[in-house]
């Protein structure tokens, strides 16, 4: 699972969350979960 930094921006991984949630770079608390890039591919009839 992939966190974003509001503040800073920096892409964390689940694994470097070891003592709680907050941004390894500049220590904010708030991180938003990154979605996968994904497409979805739907067939037209």
């Amino acid at each position: 699972m992939l966190y974003r930094c509001v503040k800073c921006g920096a892409i964390v991984k689940s694994t470097e969350l070891k003592l709680g949630i907050r941004c390894p770079r500049c220590r904010y608390r708030v991180l938003m979960k990154e979605k996968p890039p994904i497409v979805r591919r739907i067939k037209a009839e």
